[in-house]
């Protein structure tokens, strides 16, 4: 399935890509569950309803995506928890050394905005920097998983921009401020449940643009850390449940590494892309 999410007159409502458009959850039947978190939460109680509902909705005529105001494929994730310095590539890049544990920090619900929403240059600063990650939205609950059992508690995968203010990432030693100021954390287009893509996201290329350029391009399989690692590893310390959201780090090519650095200016495009997802597509504002 690829999913949407979508601001509708009584709250946030999700809607299932078909060819030609989308099919709105509210006609899919009585079961279908009203938001995409009770969808991920019923399709681990009950393994055909997905099935069902695709069937469903290929007997309907789609409504146009566009007509949509779309929010992050999920909009209020009980935890975001992002991985840096989790490419080899982009290790080198920084100056960093590969450590034996993942760099960990937390994103708010806050900071997200959907594809194609403004992503804000704030006030205090112009440093804001691009990076293309893959996120993961959890599906079963997860506590003491094994890396070889990790991916069975998988829902599925989208593209997200951990878009960071450098100066204040730096500020302190903990980057929680420079990666947390609102509409700043881009997460969509759609969400694609893992039985579309490869185990873990392996082998997928992931690139982002800006204005057209190529700044970063790799493949997930530069991951220090794979998705099953750092799920199992993740599982140690916490429970992670239904709709929470695991956001994997990025490759070279960040503007702050760059000679003379490059930063996310209003008027500009920001997309980030990974094969088999698709592109998620922000313009720059003040």
């Amino acid at each position: 399935m690829r999913l949407v999410s979508y601001r509708a007159a009584e709250g946030p409502a999700w809607a299932l890509q078909v060819p030609g458009g989308v099919v709105e959850s509210h006609r899919l039947g009585a079961n279908a569950p009203a938001t995409l978190q009770g969808l991920i939460e019923a399709c681990t109680r009950h393994a055909a309803l997905a099935a069902q509902l695709v069937d469903r909705a290929q007997a309907l005529v789609p409504a146009n995506l566009a007509t949509l105001p779309l929010l992050p494929v999920v909009p209020q994730p009980g935890k975001i928890i992002c991985l840096g310095v989790n490419y080899h590539d982009h290790a080198k890049e920084g100056g960093n050394t590969v450590a034996e544990y993942p760099a960990l920090f937390l994103r708010c619900s806050t900071s997200l905005l959907a594809h194609g929403a403004p992503l804000q240059v704030p006030k205090l600063s112009g440093k804001l920097d691009f990076e293309a990650e893959l996120a993961v939205v959890i599906g079963n609950r997860a506590r003491h998983v094994t890396e070889a059992d990790a991916l069975a508690h998988v829902f599925g995968y989208a593209c997200f921009n951990d878009a960071t203010l450098r100066d204040y990432q730096r500020k302190t030693t903990q980057w929680t401020i420079g990666k947390n100021f609102d509409a700043t954390g881009g997460f969509g287009p759609v969400l694609v449940t893992a039985d579309e893509l490869p185990p873990g996201c392996t082998g997928l290329h992931i690139e982002s643009r800006l204005n057209g350029r190529v700044m970063q391009s790799a493949t997930t399989s530069d991951m220090v850390f794979g998705v099953a690692r750092t799920l199992a590893l993740l599982s140690e310390a916490m429970t992670l449940e239904p709709g929470d959201v695991v956001v994997m780090g990025t490759p070279a090519g960040v503007g702050y590494a760059r000679t003379p650095p490059v930063w996310m200016r209003a008027g500009d495009t920001i997309e980030i892309e990974i094969e088999g997802i698709g592109v998620l597509s922000n313009p720059v504002t003040a």
